[in-house]
Formats: C-alpha cells, structure tokens, sequence
C-alpha cells in the first residue's frame, strides 16, 4: 500500500541542522536554526524557569488531563503580556507551540470562516507556506523587503494591501521579522492598520520573538494600537523563544472579536478544531510559565534574563559588523548591525553561503539568513573573516 510513495523533500533548515550534527570541523559554527545560543554556545536552562519547574516538581501534582482549551490563568497571562490587558473581546487557547497556534488558526479560517487564501510578506518564514498549504490555504505574497538594497519595500507593500479583495487574510509579523529582521516603525504600523480598517482585512499576527527586538512591552505596539480598534484579527505567540522552551511546544491563539459573545463563540470552535486532531495540551511547560508569570520574584527574574539575551544578540550584530566595516567589507554590514531579533538578511548570495559552509564550516540558510545568537566572543572573529574572504571582489 504505500509502494507508490517518493522520498519527501527535506526540510532546508532541519536539514541543515543534521548536517552541522555531522560536521567534524573543530572550529564549525551554526548560524541556521532558529535556536538562542548562550555566550558559551549552549541553549541556556533560565533560572526562572528553573526555579519554577523544581516548585511544580515538589508538588508533586498528579498528570491529569487539561481543559480542551488550557487553563483560564495561562489564557489571562498571555493576554496580559501582548496587550497589557485583558478584555472579553479576546478568546485565548493554549497551542501547541508557535507554529501549533498559527496551524489552528489556519484551520479555523478554513473551516468557520470559508476562506481560502492568504497573503504573507515576501519574504516569509519558509515553514508559513507550509503550515498555510497543508491547511488548504492558497498563499501569496505581499512585497516587504529589497535585499539589494537592505530596506523596506514599504509603499509598495501599502499599494498591494490596499489592492487586496475585502476580507482576504494577511499574515503580519509585529517584531523580529523572520527572516529579515527588518521591522515597521511605528509610524509604519499606523499606516498599516489605517489600510486594514479601511479594506477590512483579516490580519493574523505572528509573534514568536516578543521581547527580542526591543523589550516585551515595545514589541507589542502593533498588537495594542489594533485593540485600540474595532477590527477583528488573530494573533499566534510562542514561549519557545523567550523563555527557552523549545522542547515543551508551548504556545497560544488569541483570536480578538467585536464582542464578548462572539468571543465565546470563537472559542468554542477552537475547542472543536483541538478536540478532533489533538484533543487538548501538554501540561509541564504551562504550568512553568503559569508559576513563573504568576510570582512577582520569577517575573522579574525572567524580564531581566531576557534583557540580558536581547542585549547579547545586539552585541554580535555590533562585532560582526564593526569587523566587516575595519575589514574593508564590500557587504552592506550596517544591515547586521541595524536589524532586529534573532535573525539578519545579511545579503550573503546563495555561491557565497555555500563557500562559507563548505570552506570554513559556517552554516547560514540560503539566500543569506543569519541567526545572530550562534555567535559568541570565541567565533565572531572566525565568521568575520571569513565573510571576508568569501566577499572579497575577484
């Protein structure tokens, strides 16, 4: 019965991965995946998180099944943390991860709200185009960034927006854009939203960096300026990143409404969409971020951690880019140095990434993106002069 089936093409970042796993090159660096590095080159077990995984371990709770939805306290938390308010507009589930929230969400455009495209920036996260088609979603793109230039395609993206049919779903990033790092200011985001109300779009936002580009609060704006409106929007964040939780899949949906009771409503088709493929979320990781977000200490503890992790990336972008500019690099280093979050588009061409990988063992993604926290104060020098080398004029 399943003669008939053909290799699958391999996922280019995961693979990527195994192919750094596999490299004995003692001085190899990985800059692909999108993974927060320490300066020692580890994924770092923060001490807020620590201290709340061994609290939960010394209760001893038992592992019964959570509400379909998750519990009510993380709902409340993650509203809290993207508007800095709770209101009954807002219908929150627990997700399995980031890319779990933007799945049931695509799921439930499809299935409640009859739609059958998208559009997301050009461009986008690769696995976007994934998760939108696998859930029967046409995906096309809107323009977004020059990568000859370094900028913001920005009019050209209002113009495309503007064009777009009444209704039609727009998948938006509000900070830490992946994979270009290039963000809207806020003056940016105001004309945006102004285009959204006015064609009455559906903007679906997905916000898996909060707090990597500027700070958990500033990184919000775009989500808080949209509540200010009468829109409906959907919004999908993780904790995967800012609190280290790769492993545990943590994530949520939040879907804002014109009412309380649509809101209900709302909710209860999540529910129905989580009940028929999943059935309900894993419970270790939510309740390390319910016992960290709920104690004052933890809080605390875990904002200044992740300032310390925002901070450090922005110290590699700055290295890297000063090394570029005293070598004489011919490569737009300001970009490295200017962008936001964990990733850079840092105009590396698709001959020049495969020199870096194959001659010096320095794992980028094609055609160019960077993940800055796999640099660190052992290899920055290392990077530095190799990008030189590889972007040196014949």
């Amino acid at each position: 019965m399943f003669a008939h089936l053909q290799p699958s093409t391999p996922d280019p970042i995961m693979s990527l991965m195994e192919a750094y796993i596999q490299d004995t090159h003692p001085q190899k660096v990985n800059l692909g995946i999108g993974l927060y590095y320490d300066g020692s080159g580890n994924i770092p077990l923060l001490q807020a998180v620590h201290i709340a995984e061994q609290r939960l371990l010394e209760q001893q709770r038992p592992h019964a099944y959570p509400p379909i939805e998750g519990t009510g306290l993380l709902a409340s938390q993650i509203q809290t943390l993207l508007f800095g308010e709770q209101t009954p507009r807002l219908a929150t589930v627990q997700s399995l991860g980031g890319s779990g929230a933007l799945k049931l969400g695509a799921d439930f455009m499809y299935h409640y709200l009859a739609r059958r495209e998208i559009w997301v920036s050009d461009p986008t996260w690769a696995n976007h185009w994934a998760i939108f088609e696998g859930a029967g979603l046409k995906v096309n793109t809107y323009p977004y960034f020059d990568d000859i230039s370094g900028g913001l395609r920005f009019d050209a993206m209002l113009d495309t927006l503007s064009s777009l049919p009444e209704g039609a779903v727009v998948l938006l990033h509000p900070c830490c854009h992946n994979p270009t790092g290039t963000d809207l200011s806020p003056s940016q985001w105001r004309a945006v939203i102004d285009v959204l109300q006015r064609r009455r779009l559906l903007p679906f936002f997905d916000i898996a960096y909060q707090g990597f580009g500027d700070g958990l609060e500033e990184d919000c704006y775009a989500l808080r300026e949209m509540l200010k409106t009468e829109m409906d929007f959907l919004v999908s964040n993780s904790f995967s990143k800012n609190v280290a939780l790769y492993g545990q899949r943590l994530g949520g949906l939040t879907v804002c409404c014109g009412t309380a009771k649509e809101a209900a409503h709302v909710k209860g088709a999540l529910k129905t969409l989580i009940r028929r493929s999943y059935s309900c979320p894993p419970t270790h990781g939510s309740q390390i971020v319910e016992s960290l977000l709920a104690d004052t200490q933890l809080r605390q503890m875990w904002i200044s951690e992740l300032a310390t992790m925002r901070q450090r990336i922005k110290q590699m972008r700055v290295s890297l880019s000063a090394g570029l500019e005293q070598g004489g690099s011919t490569l737009d280093y300001t970009r490295i140095r200017d962008q936001k979050g964990m990733f850079s588009y840092t105009g590396l061409n698709e001959q020049q990434v495969s020199q870096l990988r194959h001659q010096y063992s320095i794992y980028l993604v094609a055609p160019g993106r960077m993940c800055l926290p796999g640099l660190n104060q052992h290899n920055v020098d290392y990077v530095t002069a190799a990008i030189l080398d590889v972007t040196r004029p014949a």
